[in-house]
């Protein structure tokens, strides 16, 4: 059954390497729920991960056995092989070996960058900024409107004096809530995965894709968090306003790896906020969060059912 398992694999990395990641970014409901699109996107990097892995060490390993489990055991205690052992399946078994380090090797080496760089502009900002007496914030002496937070074990949420004096007392509040909900959901860590999968795989359009479409879904995410805690009349009038405002001083000054209240597709926000569509159906965001969960399945699934069949 190994050969089938491969090709099942294979069939399934290839949809969710460029089809499937191609159909949702250009869909129009993540709009609706960034929330739930952000579970599909984070299962679809997973499955295809771990799809591409599965399917390559499948066919290396399958002259050992008729179950993935099986073959490895053999394989591992140095059994001979029940089939002809070719060229590739040593092959196969090396590019899966390759990609799966390569894959978590650019995740770590992200996280560990991304880590220090933050940890690096967090002491420098530390330098200049001061805090905002009763607030959990600080304020940079800048004259360009600029908001963004630096996640992470010690986060730090900076406001400009430019933005402090360009924005009203509830818009404020608005860039103040959108930063906070990016710190209180842990948005950067939904987004690594696609910034190391673009790092490990640059020749592949789907990477490019789907980081982007993440960025701009948790940008989203927050503005939908930040509406909820607004008290003003017009919530969102309120925060397009101010994401306008920040959009114009914010170019290039926003330190790497931080999450800017201007990030993402500026003008794709603001029309969401201010022209809302109706949120997603309840047997829809069901259907979509029950597809994501199929997508987790089913490659462990097609790893481990010929050994239990």
């Amino acid at each position: 059954m190994l050969p089938a398992t491969a090709i099942a694999l294979g069939v399934l990395a290839a949809l969710l390497a460029w089809p499937v990641p191609a159909a949702l970014a250009r869909a129009a409901w993540p709009r609706r729920d960034p929330l739930v699109a952000l579970v599909c996107w984070q299962a679809i990097g997973l499955a295809g991960g771990l799809s591409i892995i599965g399917a390559l060490l499948v066919h290396g390993l399958s002259p050992w056995g008729h179950s993935l489990p099986e073959a490895w055991w053999h394989w591992v205690t140095r059994q001979p092989a029940e089939e002809t052992v070719r060229g590739d399946h040593w092959v196969a078994q090396t590019l899966a070996a390759v990609l799966a380090l390569e894959l978590l090797g650019v995740l770590l080496l992200s996280f560990v960058r991304t880590s220090r760089t933050r940890k690096r502009h967090r002491e420098l900002l530390e330098l200049v900024v001061r805090s905002v007496p009763g607030e959990d914030t600080r304020l940079l002496d800048h004259p360009a409107p600029i908001a963004f937070c630096i996640p992470g074990a010690r986060p730090l949420l900076v406001l400009s004096s430019g933005i402090v004096a360009e924005l009203d007392g509830p818009q404020l509040d608005a860039v103040i809530a959108h930063e906070r909900a990016h710190l209180r959901e842990h948005h950067h860590l939904l987004l690594l995965p696609f910034v190391a999968w673009r790092a490990a795989l640059p020749v592949l359009p789907a990477a490019d894709r789907a980081h982007d479409a993440v960025r701009d879904l948790v940008e989203m995410r927050a503005d939908d968090v930040a509406l909820t805690s607004l008290g003003c009349s017009d919530p969102r009038h309120t925060l397009a306003a101010a994401i306008v405002a920040a959009a114009g001083g914010a170019g290039g000054q926003v330190p790497e790896g931080a999450l800017a209240v201007a990030g993402g597709s500026v003008a794709v926000r603001v029309r969401r906020l201010l022209a809302p569509a109706h949120p997603l159906p309840l047997a829809a965001r069901a259907a979509a969060l029950l597809c994501a969960l199929a997508l987790l399945l089913v490659p462990p699934l097609l790893l481990v059912l010929p050994a239990v069949v």
